[in-house]
C-alpha cells in the first residue's frame, strides 16, 4: 500500500486546475466521486460496500485522504480495490493539485471509477474543488437532522446526499422528512440517498446513481 504525503497547491488557480483534471478524467471515461462527511458518519464503511457489490464489474480506486494513519486504505485494499493514502501536512482539505499528485502515484488509466474519501469535516472540503464529477456528501442519523441549518454550504454545493446509519433509525430522536426537506431548499437539484451500509438497505438505489453517472460520462 503506498502513502503519499500532500502538500497544498501552490496555484492560485484551484478552479481552473479542478476543471482541467475533470475533463482529462472524463476523457479517459472515469468517473470521480468526492466523498465528503464529518468525522466517523460512514465514508469508509460506504466505500467497502460499494466495493462488495460493483467491483467484480468495475474498476475501482480510493484515495483515501486524512491528516494521518492509513487504516482506512488499508480496509479498501482487503476488498480487492486499488487505494493509495494521502496525508494532508495537517490540511483540513483537498485541493485540485493533492488530487492530481495522489491521481499520479496511484495510477488511474484503468480503473472505471475512483472515490476521493475527503478529510472527515462538513466546512473545508466543500471549500475547494477538486476536479471530481461529482460532490456526494455524507450525514449519519446519529448526527441529527439539524446539519443543513448549520453547515449550508456543504449541503447547497453537494450533487447528493446519502443519509447513513439508517438501522439506527429508532434509537434516535432523527426527523428523516424535516432534515430532506430542510436539504432540499438549500439545494432542489441534491439527490437524496437513505441507506445502511450495514444491512444493505437503499444500497441499490445509490449505486445505480453512480452506475447511470459513469455511464453518462463514457457516452460523452
Amino acid at each position: 500500500m503506498k502513502i503519499i504525503e500532500l502538500k497544498k497547491s501552490v496555484t492560485a488557480s484551484n478552479d481552473a486546475d479542478a476543471a482541467a483534471l475533470q475533463s482529462e478524467l472524463a476523457g479517459k471515461g472515469i468517473l470521480m466521486v468526492n466523498i465528503m462527511s464529518s468525522a466517523g458518519s460512514g465514508k469508509t464503511t460506504l466505500l467497502e460496500r460499494i466495493i462488495e457489490d460493483l467491483g467484480r464489474t468495475v474498476r475501482i480506486g480510493v484515495i483515501e485522504a486524512d491528516i494521518d494513519a492509513s487504516v482506512d486504505a488499508e480496509r479498501i485494499e482487503q476488498l480487492g480495490a486499488r487505494s493509495i493514502q494521502a496525508h494532508t501536512d495537517g490540511m483540513c482539505h483537498v485541493d485540485a493539485g493533492m488530487t492530481r499528485a495522489a491521481l499520479d502515484e496511484m495510477g488511474s488509466n484503468d480503473l472505471d471509477m475512483i472515490f476521493l474519501e475527503n478529510v472527515g469535516n462538513l466546512i473545508c472540503p466543500a471549500e475547494y474543488a477538486t476536479g471530481s464529477h461529482l460532490g456526494v456528501m455524507l450525514l449519519s442519523v446519529p448526527e441529527g437532522d439539524d446539519k443543513p441549518l448549520k453547515y449550508p454550504l456543504m449541503f447547497s454545493t453537494s450533487d447528493a446526499l446519502v443519509i447513513t446509519k439508517t438501522d439506527a433509525l429508532e434509537y434516535f430522536s432523527f426527523d428523516m422528512e424535516k432534515c430532506m426537506q430542510r436539504a432540499r431548499s438549500l439545494n432542489d437539484k441534491i439527490r437524496i440517498f437513505p441507506v445502511s451500509a450495514k444491512t444493505g438497505n437503499g444500497m441499490k438505489e445509490f449505486e445505480e446513481y453512480l452506475l447511470a453517472e459513469m455511464k453518462s460520462l463514457k457516452q460523452v
